[in-house]
Order: C-alpha cells, then sequence, then structure tokens
C-alpha cells in the first residue's frame, strides 16, 4: 500500500534534483553567453573607433576606400567567427540544461 507513495516521493526528489541541476547548468551558461557578448561588444565598438580615426585621417578618396574596404572585410569576418562561436555556445546551453531530464521519459514509461 505505501509503495505507490515511495515511489512518487522518490520521483519527485529526482525531479527536485534534476530541475536544480537543469537550473545551475542554465545559469553558468548564460553567464558565458553574457560576457562572451559583452566582449565581442566591446571589441566590435573599439574596431568602429579605429576606423572611424583612419577615415577622417585619409589623405585621399583612394585611402578612404581602402579602409572601408579593410573595415568591412574586417567586420565581416569577425561577425561569421562571433555568430560561430555563440552557435556553439547556445547548443552547449541547450545540451547541458536539459541533460539532466534524459532519462525521464524512460523512466516514466516503465513505471
Amino acid at each position: 500500500m505505501l509503495q505507490p507513495f515511495a515511489n512518487l516521493q522518490k520521483l519527485g526528489q529526482e525531479n527536485l534534483e534534476a530541475t536544480i541541476k537543469a537550473a545551475s547548468a542554465f545559469s553558468s551558461n548564460a553567464q558565458v553567453i553574457a560576457t562572451e557578448t559583452a566582449d565581442y561588444a566591446r571589441k566590435a565598438f573599439e574596431h568602429n573607433s579605429a576606423a572611424v580615426e583612419k577615415l577622417i585621417g585619409a589623405q585621399s578618396l583612394d585611402k578612404a576606400i581602402e579602409v572601408q574596404t579593410a573595415y568591412a572585410k574586417g567586420a565581416y569576418e569577425s561577425l561569421v567567427a562571433q555568430s560561430t562561436k555563440m552557435g556553439a555556445l547556445y547548443t552547449a546551453l541547450a545540451t547541458d540544461t536539459f541533460k539532466p531530464f534524459e532519462g525521464f521519459l524512460s523512466k516514466t514509461v516503465k513505471a
């Protein structure tokens, strides 16, 4: 008679532990993402400022076009690299957050 209640209590405890692990994984991964985003924003601002300074100092139209072309190429490469990195970070966020819940469906179906 008490066996179903014990099983229910055990299931509730397992759910609580998995939720705590998931919240911890989410928190740490979200912090990494926020730090990476802030670093990218700082680097992008510095890159933009340097490009504007070079553009202001350009003595000819050819030099201005060269500066603008170099800026656009660098900004594009930086964006692609950052997008790849952020994709990997968000994948890790999802994977780590849901990892504690992997076996719950099979346990529930068996019960």
